[in-house]
């Protein structure tokens, strides 16, 4: 929001110089009209990369809001799986029945 409104009062600024400026004489206009295009050139420069800018930083949040979601999980499913290590019987000959118990879901997603 403040910068849409930095915005248009630069655009009522630059409004406002323009007509000062039409009330100059036509060597003094016309120097300083071109250097008024100028500005006006390199703020809609600057507002194009602050926008673009401004876009990159959410992508950002978003990518460190999947990130931070993607390490917990892991974390589940990593502490699930420790607690199926932890419980399975220890000898290997109960285990060797060649199937795996993995039809459940309990990784919390």
């Amino acid at each position: 929001m403040e910068q849409k409104s930095f915005h248009s009062e630069f655009q009522n600024k630059l409004a406002d110089l323009m007509s000062e400026i039409s009330t100059l004489p036509k060597r003094e206009r016309d120097k300083l009209t071109e250097l008024a295009g100028k500005t006006q050139s390199k703020h809609d420069q600057l507002k194009k990369t602050v926008d673009g800018l401004q876009e990159s930083l959410d992508y950002l949040r978003l990518s460190i809001k999947y990130l931070v979601f993607d390490l917990e999980a892991t974390r589940r499913e990593n502490a699930y799986l420790r607690k199926i290590i932890e419980e399975e019987p220890s000898s290997e000959a109960e285990n060797d029945t060649g199937t795996d118990d993995f039809s459940s879901n309990d990784f919390g997603y």
